[in-house]
C-alpha cells in the first residue's frame, strides 16, 4: 500500500524508529497487553487477544525484552525516564553497588547523534578502567545478552556486566545501570577529518594479521547467531539493494562518460540472484572495522559497536567490509587483506561454495550501493566507486577464484 518493496520499507522503518519491524510489533503487543492488565482486565484474556498462546508465553517474552517481570515493570515504568540528570553524588551512590575503588574521577562520556546532538547512550567514564551506562530497558537487556554470547567465544565486549556486590548483572530500579570494563575507547560519534583519519592506527593493526581478524569475525558471528532469535534483527538483502541501484548507477556512468557493458548487469542479476538464495543469513555486526575492533599485541581481543546495528544479512557482508571499505583502498591493498580475512574466517566457520563464488558479486553490490546513495555527482566518493565498479566489470577473473 505504501508503494515500497518489503526490504526498502524495513530499512526506512529501522532508520526512523531505531527498531526492526518485528521488534517494534512485539514491543507494542507487550506494552498494550500490560497496559490493559494494569487497568484490571483478566490477564489470560488480554494476552490471548494480543496474539500470545498462553500467559506463560507472554511472561517469557516480556522478561526477555525488559529484564524484569510485568509486575515489577508496572511498579516503575511511570516513574522511569530513559535519560535523566544525575549529579556526581548520585553517580557515586550508584557506584556503591560495585566493589571498585572509591573516589574515581567521573567524566560524562555520553554518546550523541552527530547530526542532532541528541543523547543516544548515557554513560560516564569512571577512572581509567570503567564505564557506567544506562539506556532504555529493552536495549540494555538485549546488549547484555549479546555481550555474554561474545564472552563465550573469548571476545571482550563493552556491555559485559561487572557483577554487583549482590551478584547481579546490573543495578535495577527505575533504570538499569550497568558497569563495564573499558574495552578500547567509546565509538567515534563525530565525523573525522582526513588528517584525523590518517592519525588512526587501526589500518596498520588490521594489516598485521588479517587471518586472525577473519577468525575473530567467525567467533563474532557464532556468538550473534545464538542470540538472533531473541534480538529479532531486520532482514536485509544485499542482492536486492544492488539490483535496485542499477538504474542510478547507469545514470551516473553516463554523466561521467564511463561505460559498463549490459552483460555485466545481466550477470549480476542472474548469477548473484541464484547464489544469494542459497547463502546463509544471520544476525551480523554491520561494521566490524576501524574503531569497532579492539586489538592487543596484534590480536583481536574485543568487538564494539554492535549496539548500533540490528541486521540479518549474508555473512560475507562483514568480511568484505572489515577488509577495508571498497571506496577507500586500492585493490592492490585490498585484495590480499580480503583473501586472508576470508581464509581466517573459513578456518573456523567454513564458507559454503555459494559464498566463495559470491565474493565478486558482493563487491559489485557494495560499490553500486555506494554509488546509488550519493546524491551529489561532484563528490569524490562517487568517482572512486564508479572507477571501482568499472575495474570490477573489466577484471572478473581476478576475483572469481579468490579462494
Amino acid at each position: 500500500m505504501a508503494n515500497y518493496s518489503v526490504g526498502h520499507f524495513c530499512r526506512l522503518f529501522a532508520h526512523a524508529m531505531d527498531s526492526t519491524v518485528a521488534s517494534y510489533i512485539l514491543k507494542r503487543r507487550l506494552d498494550h497487553a500490560l497496559a490493559e492488565i494494569s487497568l484490571g482486565r483478566k490477564a489470560i484474556g488480554v494476552v490471548l487477544e494480543y496474539g500470545f498462546d498462553t500467559y506463560a508465553g507472554f511472561y517469557k517474552a516480556f522478561v526477555k525484552m525488559y529484564g524484569c517481570s510485568p509486575k515489577k515493570y508496572l511498579s516503575i515504568y511511570k516513574k522511569s525516564e530513559v535519560f535523566i540528570m544525575l549529579s556526581e553524588k548520585d553517580i557515586q551512590a550508584i557506584l556503591g553497588n560495585w566493589d571498585i575503588p572509591a573516589g574515581l574521577k567521573i567524566v560524562d562520556a555520553s554518546m550523541r547523534n552527530w547530526k542532532t546532538s541528541e543523547v543516544e547512550w548515557q554513560m560516564w567514564k569512571i577512572g581509567d578502567d570503567y564505564y557506567l551506562k544506562t539506556n532504555e530497558r529493552s536495549i540494555m537487556v538485549k546488549n547484555i545478552r549479546i555481550a555474554k554470547a561474545l564472552e563465550k567465544e573469548g571476545l571482550a565486549s563493552e556491555f559485559l556486566p561487572i557483577p554487583t556486590t549482590a551478584g547481579n548483572d546490573y543495578v535495577d530500579g527505575t533504570q538499569i545501570f550497568l558497569l563495564t570494563k573499558n574495552v578500547g575507547e567509546p565509538l567515534v560519534t563525530q565525523p573525522l577529518s582526513d588528517k584525523e583519519i590518517a592519525a588512526l592506527d587501526y589500518h596498520d593493526k588490521r594489516a598485521e594479521s588479517p587471518y586472525k581478524l577473519g577468525q575473530a569475525i567467525a567467533k563474532l558471528h557464532r556468538a550473534l547467531k545464538t542470540v538472533q532469535d531473541d534480538v529479532k534483527p531486520h532482514e536485509g538483502n544485499k542482492y536486492r539493494s544492488g539490483l535496485d541501484s542499477i538504474p542510478k548507477v547507469k545514470e551516473y556512468l553516463k554523466k561521467q562518460g564511463m561505460t559498463i557493458d549490459d552483460t555485466f548487469f545481466d550477470d549480476y542479476t542472474q548469477t548473484f540472484g541464484a547464489l544469494y538464495e542459497k547463502m546463509p543469513k544471520q544476525l551480523i555486526h554491520g561494521n566490524p572495522t576501524g574503531d569497532t575492533v579492539v586489538y592487543e599485541n596484534g590480536n583481536v581481543v574485543g568487538i564494539r559497536g554492535y549496539e548500533i546495528y540490528n541486521l540479518s544479512l549474508v555473512r560475507l557482508f562483514d568480511l568484505i567490509w572489515c577488509a577495508g571499505e571498497i571506496n577507500t583502498r586500492s585493490f592492490d591493498e585490498y585484495l590480499p587483506m580480503l583473501k586472508e580475512i576470508l581464509r581466517g574466517y573459513d578456518s573456523l566457520s567454513p564458507l559454503t561454495t555459494e559464498e566463495k563464488q559470491a565474493v565478486y558479486y558482493m563487491l559489485c553490490a557494495s560499490a553500486m550501493d555506494c554509488i546509488a546513495y550519493v546524491d551529489d555527482d561532484t563528490l569524490d566518493v562517487l568517482k572512486r566507486n564508479l572507477n571501482a565498479l568499472v575495474f570490477l566489470a573489466d577484471n572478473k577473473e581476478t576475483f572469481a577464484n579468490l579462494l
